[in-house]
């Protein structure tokens, strides 16, 4: 900022105010006490306005303080009130994230029925179906987000999530609430004292989600998840094109029966993922080993003995086009985990695997149009693994969806969503499951609401929707504990319902 040579500006605070952009008349002759007051009061709402929690009553004493001493120079009042402006600008400050879904499920019978993305007998295993119209339950996450940015650059960001899920209908759900705490961590970044490959490296510690976490939306399942608690250090800078994270995550098995030869009180075990993530441009390399130590104390049911480490490593391609034929985008990866590994999407979230457990698992998914007002997203995910839980076991899944959405109006679009999944499993005898092989299929249809069209991501959403699913016999006698071949669920089922989502 720069004044007139004739502007002659005798009092420092009053240059202060100027410099701040609180008016931009009356700088040819001091102020008042109270028209100085009034600005100052004004500066300070501006930045409580912005979410900065500066001090403001700090700063208003140290410059009062500089004042009395005249020490200040004109350029110092600039360049002091300019850092404060910034701040007031910048992103520092409390901020609320919230993902959220509601909806309600009806039988063809006007009765509740069963639905879920997990709901078929791969649902064990991560092998999902469509969402859409397949949802019975209420779930919402609440995020509470602070950041601070010190005198020297640092920045801290806090971040806090809680989340529940319920699937009954009632208003008062305490009683099945599964209310938890996902995230607590602390995260620090642009670090003066990092230099050279740290440089725009962060460092966290706490309880939470892996940053780098991805997902197919329309299953409602991640590609690959790892979370739990640790820490890590993130964005490390190990050539022009290579940049890296490090962490490592806790997780806990507990409540287990062991061998006669261990001891009875001790039933459960830490398990540890130290992870590589490295990514090269639109590529991602991720190395995980995994370790549980005495998880071979572990009393598998099968009476093989439990994996007490592993490996599990993925391969993953973010494009930034709808599988280079139109605009758009898609994620592709490629997963293998064994010991520990072997459950290659939740990581070391599973201890009831054996030592030569073996999986691999592929996934995908693109968004696009296909006209100006339809748009298109396809997935595809298929897993293989065997000695999974038992000695000489095979599961083998795949799962094919594709959500279809036609913009009628600025408010108001038409979406289908197609899903089919097959399987065929030998469990080995595990936990008393039978062989079966067959597929499923579902078909949704959902008229639906939302304040903007323009995108599969513009939330919020409310859909009324009718599904079909259908699915073959032997699928029934797979397992008595799951979903399929309980009574009045045994294929050809219609479902309605209505539900909402959003997030931001």
């Amino acid at each position: 900022m720069t004044f007139p040579a004739s502007c002659k500006i005798k009092s420092p605070l009053a240059i202060a105010i100027a410099a701040a952009g609180l008016g931009a008349s009356g700088l040819a002759s001091a102020q008042g006490q109270g028209d100085l007051e009034a600005r100052l009061a004004e500066l300070e709402q501006r930045i409580v306005a912005a979410e900065r929690r500066a001090d403001a009553a700090e700063q208003r004493a140290e410059l009062a303080e500089r004042q009395a001493e005249d020490r200040l120079s004109e350029d110092e009042i600039e360049a002091r009130l300019a850092r404060v402006e910034e701040k007031a600008d910048s992103d520092e400050g409390f901020t609320f994230g919230a993902y959220a879904r509601s909806g309600l499920l009806i039988g063809e019978d006007g009765k509740s029925t069963e639905g879920g993305p997990y709901i078929t007998p791969a649902g064990g295993l991560g092998g999902a179906v469509g969402r859409l119209g397949n949802e019975p339950d209420t779930y919402a996450e609440a995020k509470l987000n602070y950041r601070q940015r010190f005198d020297n650059g640092a920045v801290a960001d806090y971040r806090l999530m809680f989340a529940d899920g319920v699937r009954t209908s009632n208003d008062w759900t305490a009683e099945e609430s599964n209310l938890n705490v996902r995230n607590v961590y602390v995260e620090l970044s642009e670090l003066p004292s990092f230099t050279g490959a740290f440089e725009d490296a962060s460092i966290w510690a706490g309880k939470r989600f892996d940053r780098d976490n991805f997902d197919i939306h329309w299953l409602d399942t991640d590609f690959v998840f790892l979370a739990g608690t640790g820490g890590g250090l993130y964005d490390v800078q190990l050539a022009d094109s290579w940049k890296a994270n490090f962490s490592v995550y806790g997780r806990s098995f507990t409540d287990f029966p062991v061998i006669e030869e261990a001891d009875p009180n001790e039933n459960d075990t830490d398990s540890f993922i130290y992870t590589v993530n490295n990514y090269f441009g639109n590529w991602q390399w991720m190395v995980n080993g995994l370790t549980a130590a005495d998880n071979d104390m572990r009393l598998l049911e099968s009476g093989d003995s439990a994996a007490d480490d592993g490996f599990h490593t993925m391969v993953a391609y973010h494009g930034d086009s709808f599988f280079g034929l139109s605009d758009g985008n898609f994620k592709a990866a490629v997963m293998h985990g064994q010991g520990l590994g072997a459950e290659v999407k939740g990581l070391g979230s599973n201890g009831d695997l054996t030592e030569e457990a073996a999986s691999t698992r592929v996934a995908l998914y693109g968004t696009t149009y296909l006209a100006p007002k339809w748009r298109i997203a396809p997935a595809l995910m298929a897993e293989t693994s065997e000695d999974r839980f038992a000695e000489g076991d095979e599961y083998r899944w795949a799962t094919v969806n594709a959500r279809l959405a036609n913009e009628l109006t600025d408010n108001f679009e038409m979406q289908y969503e197609a899903s089919y999944q097959y399987l065929d499993f030998d469990p080995a005898g595990f936990k008393g499951r039978n062989a079966a092989e067959g597929g499923y299929t579902r078909f949704t249809i959902a008229p639906t609401f939302k304040p903007d069209v323009g995108g599969f991501w513009q939330r919020p959403e409310i859909r009324v929707f009718a599904s079909f699913s259908d699915w073959d016999e032997e699928l029934n006698e797979f397992s008595d504990d799951d979903a399929f071949g309980s009574e009045g669920f045994a294929g050809s089922q219609w479902a309605f319902g209505v539900q909402s989502e959003i997030w931001f």
